[in-house]
C-alpha cells in the first residue's frame, strides 16, 4: 500500500460541457466510453451549461431566447449555442445537459463513490424558472392556458437574486448554487432518461448538495462512470413549478472511493444515494408515490442510525419522530424525493 506521504498528489482536471462531452436528455450507462479518467481523490472543474434557452419550446436558439430578455449575444455562453446547434435529442428524452461520464480508476461494483462539491459559482448573471408541459405541483391550473412560462431570475449582488415579476413587489432571495444531477452509470446498454432519479442518483434536486456537501453513491458498473449536470442557482424544497433557478455554473467536484468492506462499516447496505453535510446525515427516499418515498426515507434513516450509532430500530424510530425533519426534495420528476436531516451533533 502506498503511504500518504508518497502517494501522488491529487490531480486537477477541467471539463467543459460541449459537443463530445455531454449527453442531452439521457444519462450514461455501462457501455458508454468515459470522456475522462481520474484517480480517487482527484478533482474535476466542470464548466456546466443549463438546458434553459436550448429547448424546442424556447426556440432552440439561446441567443434569441436570452435576447428576448434584453441580453446581448456576447452574454450567452458559446457552449450553449454549440450544443443547441450540434447536439440532438428526441422528444422522448429529458431536457438536461449532462457532462461525462468520468471513470474513477479502480472503482468496482459494491464500492461507494463519494462526490464532494468543493465549489460552485455562476457563469452568467441570469437564470430561468420554467413551467412547461403541463407539469408542476399545480398541473392543470398553472401556467394559465397550458402555455410554456419562462421567468427570468437575475443576480443582484453577492449571494442574492430576484425574479422579474409582472405585477407586485419583486422578491430578493438567497443564491446557494448546486448541481441538480450527480450520479453514476447504470448496468447494461440502455441509457436512462435524465428526469427521474434512482439508485444511480441522477436528477435528485436536493438543495442541500451545495459547496462542502458529499453525495455517497453505490458503484453499479466498473469505473463508476460518474457525471454531473442540471446546474441550479437556487431552489426551494419541492421545486413546485417544475424547475429551480436554472443557470450555468463552474463547479468543482472531488471523486473519492470507499472500498466495499469499508463502505459496509460506514453506511451499511447502501442501495441508493446518501447525502452528507458537515452538520447532517441526509438519507434519501425515492418513489413515484410520495408516501412511499417518505416511507423509504424513514427506513433508510433507521438503517443508517443502526450502522453509525448502534441504535435499535424502535429507538431510532422514536428519535426520528422526536428530532429529525423530513423534507420533500422535489415532486416534479416523476419519481418523487424525500430526504431526512439527522443532526450529527445529536450523537456527539
Amino acid at each position: 500500500m502506498t503511504s500518504p506521504d508518497s502517494a501522488p498528489a491529487p490531480a486537477a482536471h477541467e471539463l467543459a460541457a460541449e459537443p463530445g462531452t455531454v449527453f442531452w436528455g439521457r444519462l450514461p450507462c455501462e457501455t458508454d466510453a468515459p470522456v475522462l479518467t481520474v484517480r480517487p481523490g482527484d478533482a474535476v472543474t466542470f464548466q456546466t451549461v443549463s438546458h434553459e434557452g436550448l429547448l424546442p419550446g424556447q426556440g432552440s436558439d439561446p441567443v434569441a431566447f436570452f435576447g428576448s430578455f434584453g441580453f446581448e449575444p456576447h452574454e450567452v455562453l458559446p457552449e450553449a449555442v454549440a450544443i443547441a446547434r450540434e447536439c440532438t435529442r428526441s422528444e422522448l428524452d429529458g431536457p438536461h445537459v449532462v457532462v461525462g461520464p468520468i471513470a474513477v480508476d479502480g472503482a468496482r461494483v459494491g464500492d461507494v463513490l463519494t462526490m464532494t462539491l468543493l465549489s460552485a459559482e455562476p457563469r452568467v448573471p441570469y437564470g430561468i424558472v420554467s413551467n412547461r408541459h403541463g407539469k408542476g405541483a399545480l398541473a392543470g391550473d398553472l401556467p394559465t392556458g397550458g402555455a410554456e412560462r419562462s421567468v427570468l431570475a437575475e443576480l443582484v449582488g453577492p449571494g442574492r437574486a430576484t425574479i422579474r415579476v409582472e405585477t407586485g413587489r419583486a422578491p430578493v432571495f438567497p443564491v446557494d448554487p448546486f448541481l441538480g444531477i450527480m450520479g453514476v452509470a447504470v448496468p447494461g446498454a440502455d441509457r436512462p432518461h435524465s428526469v427521474p432519479p434512482g439508485p444511480h442518483g441522477g436528477n435528485l434536486d436536493i438543495r442541500l448538495l451545495t459547496a462542502g456537501s458529499r453525495l455517497h453513491l453505490p458503484v453499479l458498473v466498473p469505473g463508476a462512470l460518474a457525471y454531473v449536470g442540471d446546474p441550479h442557482f437556487a431552489q426551494g424544497d419541492g421545486e413546485v413549478a417544475l424547475t429551480a433557478v436554472e443557470g450555468s455554473l463552474t463547479a468543482t467536484v472531488r471523486f473519492d472511493l470507499v472500498p466495499a468492506a469499508d463502505a459496509a462499516e460506514r453506511f451499511g447496505t447502501l442501495n441508493g444515494p446518501l447525502v452528507e453535510t458537515d452538520e447532517c446525515w441526509v438519507p434519501v427516499g425515492l418513489d413515484e408515490d410520495l408516501d412511499l418515498a417518505v416511507r423509504h426515507c424513514v427506513r433508510a434513516a433507521i438503517d443508517l442510525l443502526g450502522v453509525r450509532y448502534g441504535l435499535d430500530e424502535a429507538s431510532a424510530y422514536a428519535y426520528l419522530s422526536a428530532a429529525t425533519d423530513f423534507d420533500i426534495s422535489q415532486v416534479v420528476d416523476g419519481v418523487k424525493g424525500a430526504h431526512a436531516r439527522i443532526r450529527k451533533a445529536d450523537f456527539a
